[in-house]
């Protein structure tokens, strides 16, 4: 579980490619102070386990699944990406709850400056926007923000500039994929209440059915 609050810029050091996977390896320093074999870092908003570290870098192992739902498959060396640690019990909970398994991808298709604030304009399918609601959180490239506005094809959030200093999103250029992971608590209630993903199979009650459930 993470926060979508950025602890710090990694840079990618190397990615070996197997035939759907890749094992990619990342230089940071900051969140390798306590870092242990088997522990979850969220690289660009997907949550990976750490296979291997030292002092100055780490690696994990992106299975296929991730690689095709997630932007991590364009990743090449000296490529920044968003670092964060999993959540302790205990820490301050500054953005959202994270779960580090995303949804889709996005589209960048604009960027607009507002005094000190950025504007950036994301087209999603639908499948993600059903979840997206105006003030609601979103996960992008495993950052916590905002959403300031959203229509039937695209959602804006406005960064502020310390966001943009400690993040990778403004670097970035139009037609750019992102991850994006939806509130989870709106995909839960969603699964709830919409008849859409509730669809259960109705069975006649016939002989056989009272005989499997020992009625007869």
């Amino acid at each position: 579980m993470f926060t979508g609050l950025v602890e710090e810029v990694g840079t990618v050091e190397s990615v070996t490619k197997g035939v759907a996977s890749a094992r990619i390896t990342i230089r940071a320093s900051n969140i390798l102070k306590d870092t242990k074999l088997g522990d979850s870092i969220s690289t660009n908003g997907v949550c990976l386990t750490v296979t291997d570290f030292s002092k100055q870098s780490f690696s994990v192992d992106v299975m296929a699944e991730t690689m095709r739902r997630s932007n991590l498959y364009l990743l090449r060396p000296k490529d920044a990406v968003n670092l964060e640690r999993a959540l302790r019990v205990g820490d301050r909970l500054g953005g959202h709850f994270v779960s580090g398994h995303i949804d889709g991808m996005g589209i960048i298709k604009n960027y607009q400056e507002e005094d000190n604030a950025v504007w950036i304009t994301i087209s999603a399918e639908p499948e993600i926007l059903r979840y997206v609601i105006q003030k609601g959180s979103i996960a992008i490239d495993g950052i916590s923000l905002t959403i300031a506005y959203i229509d039937d094809s695209v959602f804006k959030v406005s960064i502020i500039p310390h966001t943009k200093e400690i993040t990778t999103l403004l670097r970035k250029n139009v037609g750019e994929h992102v991850n994006l992971e939806c509130d989870m608590i709106g995909k839960y209630i969603g699964k709830l209440i919409d008849p859409r993903d509730n669809k259960v199979e109705k069975k006649a009650i016939d002989l056989d059915f009272l005989n499997q459930h020992g009625f007869l």
